[in-house]
């Protein structure tokens, strides 16, 4: 069983070797997903980590950025790259001009639920090739002025994505999956996460909740936050916090 990672480069690490066995596999939409709430991790820096694990299982990589201003910044900050930077597409410059026969896989980086349907006809361009996506935030129901098109397209698209890599902070506990490994729900405990739950899909609604429930002896009354909202420890569990914060921060830096 992988366990959780102590910092955000052990996360990389991990995502790094998760992706590469849901290729071998045959997946071939694939995301990663680091969440933690209430901290803003930087989306070009976490790909200049990952991106080296793409090019050492020789692919012809081509990396695409969510709008031109951030692939313009890649490119300043990464001249020396052996791929090419693309920005995933407008009107004028539309998705299916910048997907090459020569292409063998696509990275893309950050995609929001306004970016849904530019990234699922990249998908759709890809063919068999791999499509994997850092990051995204395709599920982010925040964003304003989604209509009710766009929100089918995502829930059309989202389901055909194998999710290999996965970790959120829920407060004290962790839900977790590193491919080939089964989703996990973790508790903190004593200062360390211990597994209680798992999941061969990713649990959703109030399963989490739930499952923490019942782990904990909670009552309704003590386990009224929902965990598809950004949690925080009640004031009873403030014993918890220091460990949490110390992961939170851990992650983040």
């Amino acid at each position: 069983m992988t366990k959780l990672p102590n910092d955000i480069n052990e996360a990389i690490a991990q995502a790094m070797e998760a992706t590469k066995a849901a290729l071998q596999d045959g997946h071939k939409r694939l995301q990663i997903e680091i969440i933690v709430p209430d901290i803003e991790l930087q989306a070009q820096s976490l790909a200049k980590q990952f991106i080296p694990a793409l090019l050492e299982i020789g692919t012809q990589l081509k990396v695409f950025f969510p709008d031109t201003g951030a692939a313009a910044l890649a490119r300043r900050d990464w001249q020396d790259a052996t791929f090419k930077i693309e920005d995933i597409g407008t009107s004028r410059s539309p998705v299916d001009q910048k997907v090459q026969p020569e292409d063998q896989c696509f990275l893309l980086i950050a995609p929001s639920a306004v970016e849904v349907a530019q990234a699922e006809k990249l998908s759709n361009l890809a063919g068999d090739r791999p499509v994997i996506m850092l990051i995204p935030k395709l599920e982010d129901v925040s964003i304003v002025g989604i209509g009710y098109a766009a929100r089918q397209v995502r829930e059309r698209f989202i389901k055909t994505i194998e999710s290999c890599y996965y970790i959120r902070s829920l407060g004290e506990a962790a839900l977790y999956r590193c491919y080939p490994s089964p989703w996990q729900i973790l508790l903190l405990e004593n200062g360390q996460y211990k597994l209680i739950a798992e999941r061969p899909q990713k649990p959703l609604g109030d399963e989490v909740d739930i499952i923490l429930a019942e782990a904990t002896g909670a009552t309704n009354a003590d386990n009224s936050t929902s965990s598809s909202e950004t949690l925080t420890a009640p004031p009873k569990r403030k014993r918890l916090l220091t460990e949490i914060q110390k992961f939170l921060r851990a992650l983040s830096n």
